[in-house]
């Protein structure tokens, strides 16, 4: 039970590349602000000036480095899609595992493990959150009565009978 329509597979990792990007940037951009302004020396001027150059300098590598996990998750996510032929939670959970071990690899067996296991609880915990919501959401919402059929379009053997008598008489 899918809540938004996606993209198919192969345009779906452009998006979510664009996505992860835009994320990372704007997010890094945040954080770079704040920090580069906590660490300028003191007057209003050099600590705007120090706020900028950090945005400058690091948010744009931080959407790039989103961006790369953003596409390589939905890359993967895609593959287990195709080869198991549905659309779960596990996709992303195994997704996640595997993105966090991919990106790991250059620091050795240790930190790929660790890394997996990260990402596939953070996915695990962001599934999970998302089918709680969704079954929250519905029970807000049940279903409401039924509404009976049109009485003009019965049958006459199931047209009910009126308490003012037969009001076709006059047409």
């Amino acid at each position: 039970m899918e809540e938004y329509a996606r993209e198919p597979c192969p345009w779906r990792i452009v998006d979510d590349c664009g996505g992860a990007f835009t994320m990372g940037t704007i997010g890094g951009g945040i954080f770079q602000a704040i920090k580069g302004f906590r660490n300028s020396p003191v007057g209003v001027n050099h600590r705007l000036r120090g706020s900028l150059t950090a945005i400058k300098t690091r948010a744009p590598q931080l959407g790039g480095s989103f961006a790369v996990w953003g596409g390589l998750f939905s890359m993967i996510d895609c593959s287990m899609v195709q080869v198991r032929g549905k659309e779960d939670p596990w996709n992303s959970i195994t997704s996640g595992a595997l993105t966090g071990a991919i990106l790991a690899a250059r620091n050795g067996p240790v930190a790929m493990v660790g890394s997996a296991a990260v990402g596939g609880i953070l996915l695990a915990l962001i599934e999970g959150a998302g089918i709680l919501l969704t079954r929250f959401a519905s029970a807000q919402f049940p279903n409401g009565p039924q509404f009976a059929e049109d009485p003009s379009q019965l049958p006459a053997a199931q047209l009910p009978s009126s308490p003012f008598g037969d009001y076709r008489q006059y047409q």
